[in-house]
């Protein structure tokens, strides 16, 4: 479908990019105008994820379960590592180039003078495309927060938050709590709302229960008990027993899946899936730059883990999967992260570091970087080297037999090292 501005999709990124004064925009009542303007009336059920951690993996579980027990998906997450693409997806494909385009360019004439942001735009032209196709259950991934965040223009059929910890502090709060209650703001009236945070914050329960949601939550209506490589799932009228371990590496995985089910338990008189998709889906389930291998001797793992909470997760699998030699690490991260409580949980854990600087305004530099690092790094070396890329071939170099090397801190991070290796293929 040609787009009537002749832009092409790098051209309205491009021009998404500079329509807004500001990146990040928290409110509802621009977006909901557009919305309405649209039409964007969904006929069938969404499910909202949101959380500090665990919301990509989340996404592709109840994705992978949902599409082998025969329905149509629509998938919307973000950021994206490498293609805008990856941001929509429908029955396990990504959006192209026109479909996106043609969905911007809709988005563009309903709105008149309304500003958007990125995000914004983006989340409006999904559900187009959502409904467009006709799809049997949309899962949509919460950009920042929850509360203000433009995904939840949109009412949630179930909602689920996966965990809450410190991130995006300047915009959500600076405790538990306050993050907590933003992060609540996507659960509904009458609806399933699932937490599957552990020991989920007071507000987080007080505001679900203000709502009148129907909150379910982690060790109270559910549970995991785990064998040695197998599971059960014990909801409140559903036990799937003997489930095959996630695909995605990490024990904190047993969680996700486990909202993820949870959600499944609760719309199961509109969504039901039976455990053999269950099983299929845990095992295929994939979710890109999530302890990810893409190479052996040395063995390179990918991980986006960029605030203390997934630090710790991270430091947690390393543990699990211990290796014959050293620990390398390439890290690189955004000025706005708590790098030094990511490295106070990752630093008993790593042998040599290399502080770099991703490609990305919002970026910390490469020796500031190395500055935080060396006051949790112990006795381990911190060397500096500026790209990301350069600094993985130094660690593949200083790599010896049995030794593996972590390359984190970031999506962009993460990103620089795929397209680098799609480059050389």
């Amino acid at each position: 479908m040609p787009a009537r501005s002749g832009l092409s999709l790098a051209g309205w990124l491009a021009r998404l990019e500079q329509l807004h004064p500001s990146t990040i925009e928290l409110g509802l009542e621009r977006v909901r105008r557009v919305k309405d303007a649209l039409g964007l009336d969904a006929a069938f059920p969404l499910i909202v994820v949101g959380g500090t951690n665990g919301k990509g993996s989340t996404c592709a579980y109840l994705e992978a379960m949902l599409r082998t027990a025969g329905y149509k998906t629509g998938l919307y997450t973000s950021p994206h590592l490498l293609r805008y693409n990856e941001r929509v997806r429908i029955a396990g494909r990504e959006a192209d180039d026109a479909e996106l385009v043609a969905a911007f360019e809709r988005v563009d004439a309903a709105r008149g003078d309304i500003s958007l942001t990125y995000f914004e735009f983006g989340t409006l032209g999904a559900m187009l495309q959502f409904i467009d196709a006709g799809v049997d259950v949309a899962i949509l991934e919460v950009g920042l927060g929850g509360r203000l965040d433009a995904v939840n223009a949109f009412d949630a059929d179930a909602a689920v938050v996966t965990s809450v910890d410190l991130d995006h502090m300047e915009f959500l709060g600076d405790t538990r709590e306050k993050i907590g209650f933003e992060k609540a703001g996507i659960y509904r009236a009458g609806r399933p709302a699932v937490c599957a945070d552990p020991e989920p914050p007071a507000s987080l329960i007080e505001h679900a229960r203000h709502l009148g949601t129907d909150l379910r939550c982690a060790g109270r209506d559910f549970a995991v008990q785990r064998e040695t490589d197998r599971w059960t799932y014990r909801g409140r009228a559903c036990n799937w027993t003997d489930l095959p371990l996630p695909a995605m590496a990490g024990g904190y995985q047993l969680r996700n899946a486990a909202g993820a089910l949870a959600v499944l338990e609760a719309l199961r008189p509109r969504l039901p899936v039976s455990e053999a998709a269950i099983r299929q889906g845990l095992a295929v389930a994939r979710a890109p730059g999530r302890f990810q291998r893409i190479a052996h001797a040395p063995e390179v793992i990918l991980d986006v883990a960029h605030n203390p909470e997934a630090a710790r997760a991270l430091a947690a699998t390393l543990r699990d999967q211990p290796v014959a030699g050293r620990t390398l690490a390439v890290v690189g991260m955004l000025a706005d992260k708590d790098a030094a409580g990511v490295f106070a949980a990752l630093s008993g854990e790593i042998d040599a570091w290399w502080a770099c600087m991703p490609v990305s305004p919002r970026a910390r530099d490469a020796a500031a970087l190395a500055a935080i690092l060396r006051t949790h790094a112990g006795h381990a070396p911190v060397k500096v080297q500026r790209d990301v890329n350069a600094a993985l071939a130094e660690a593949r170099s200083a790599a010896c037999e049995g030794d593996r090397i972590l390359v984190f801190g970031s999506f962009y991070t993460v990103a620089a090292v795929l397209d680098h290796a799609a480059t050389q293929q």
